[in-house]
């Protein structure tokens, strides 16, 4: 349960895991040794010093203990001070007694003032001002004494040296480390971008560099790409030949039936007609979207051009929401040609049809609406297959094609890196074909 839990904090990219991998230890490692550094060497260290100064203290309370007064105290101690480098005086009469005085980040300074109060009865405070100078308060028999000496006495001259190093040079390596990584990480966010692009339907140049695994990837994907698309081009040439062998016996059939009887030929005609249509969805479907490029679209000007063209025929198709404007890379014919099946279908098989378009910077959606039968939501995923057609569903009387408009979109859709979505038109009632395609 706490991994999953984890795993929804984990960054996605492959670039913030390999950071997070880098960092993860080198933080670690800083904070491991900063702490065993003050908590052991350090606190051990200015322990030491401490009691080393509070032996000093004792030696000047033994030696001021004769004394009657405060000037005595002090010629009896004067001989010491200058051996051992302080400095002394008694507070003044009403004079108040300092508290303890440290700075947010005195470490070694609170190590001192426990120490001594664990230690030194007459102990009073410390003060640990922003000098080099520290001042003790003790007690005494002849009333509160300040003793100020120098702070390297009780702590270390520099104890964030190490620390500082430590985590200078960490930075340094690390910038280091992720400038290499970056430059590690390029060539396969190149092969995933390429890779991207062509699931698109967009080429894109890429020749492989990076490790000799990142290589052997992006060799193998330009195979496979160049694999592609040599079939592709294989299909378009053997389809463009057989639409040719096929069309020309259709064209004897229709001039052979030109000069039968009308009432004769029509039967006739309605067959070479069906296998005319027939053969240019089969075409359609199969040269799919090898034989248009990539192009700036106006998703709005190419809706626009469509529906008016529809009016014109005197259907009844309408504009729906437009939201967002610009343009976008797309197979311009390929995707008019998808809008206009599912236009077609919503025209055939209603009386009225919609069409909306959406863009924002992650998506574009293009929706056909109609007023038709729709499609059980059981039935949608058979509908997209080639040469399904759904009689109960569509109406077989008004005529259901050979089962390839939306297996034409579908492809169409797939080809540009998106989907096609079937649902319940919540507007009209009858069938809603959504084309969403990511950008």
């Amino acid at each position: 349960m706490f991994f999953q839990w984890l795993k929804h904090y984990m960054p996605r990219s492959l670039y913030g895991r390999a950071a997070l991998i880098l960092l993860v230890p080198i933080v670690t490692l800083q904070l491991v040794v900063s702490v065993v550094f003050i908590k052991r060497d350090l606190e051990d260290l200015t322990v030491q010093m401490t009691l080393t100064m509070l032996r000093e203290l004792r030696l000047l309370e033994e030696t001021m203990a004769p004394a009657a007064s405060q000037q005595e105290a002090l010629l009896l101690a004067e001989p010491l001070l200058q051996p051992l480098q302080m400095q002394i005086r008694f507070l003044e009469s009403g004079e108040p007694v300092p508290l303890d005085q440290m700075g947010l980040l005195e470490f070694s300074g609170r190590v001192v003032r426990n120490t001594l109060q664990a230690t030194a009865p007459q102990f009073i405070s410390a003060q640990f001002p922003n000098t080099r100078r520290v001042q003790l308060v003790l007690a005494s028999d002849q009333g509160p004494m300040a003793l100020v000496f120098d702070r390297r006495r009780v702590t270390a001259a520099a104890p964030h040296q190490l620390i500082v190093t430590v985590i200078a040079f960490g930075f340094l390596m690390t910038i280091i480390a992720f400038v290499y990584m970056r430059n590690q990480l390029r060539p396969i966010k190149q092969l995933a971008d390429a890779a991207q692009a062509f699931g698109r339907g967009r080429t894109e140049p890429y020749s492989p560099r990076g490790a000799n695994e990142v290589r052997a990837a992006g060799s193998a994907f330009l195979d496979m790409r160049a694999r592609i698309e040599r079939q592709m081009e294989q299909r378009t040439l053997m389809l463009s030949g057989v639409s040719h062998d096929l069309r020309t016996p259709l064209t004897r059939m229709k001039l052979g039936l030109s000069m039968l009887d009308e009432e004769d030929a029509e039967p006739l005609r309605q067959d070479v007609d069906e296998m005319q249509a027939l053969l240019d969805a089969f075409l359609d479907f199969s040269r799919g979207v090898s034989t248009s490029e990539p192009e700036e679209v106006d998703p709005y000007v190419m809706i626009t051009l469509l529906v008016d063209g529809w009016r014109r025929q005197g259907k009844d198709v309408m504009l729906g929401e437009m939201s967002g404007k610009g343009k976008v890379m797309l197979r311009g014919s390929a995707i008019r040609r998808a809008v206009q099946n599912l236009i077609s279908n919503a025209v055939r098989y209603g009386t009225r049809a919609r069409v909306s378009v959406a863009m924002t910077e992650k998506f574009l959606r293009i929706r056909v609406e109609d007023d038709g039968p729709g499609i059980a939501e059981a039935d949608r995923a058979e509908a997209t297959r080639p040469f399904t057609r759904l009689d109960p569903a569509r109406n077989q009387d008004l005529g259901s094609g050979v089962g390839l408009g939306l297996a034409i979109v579908t492809d169409i859709a797939r080809a540009h890196g998106g989907t096609l979505r079937l649902e319940q038109s919540a507007a009209l009632g009858g069938l809603q074909a959504d084309i969403v395609i990511g950008l």
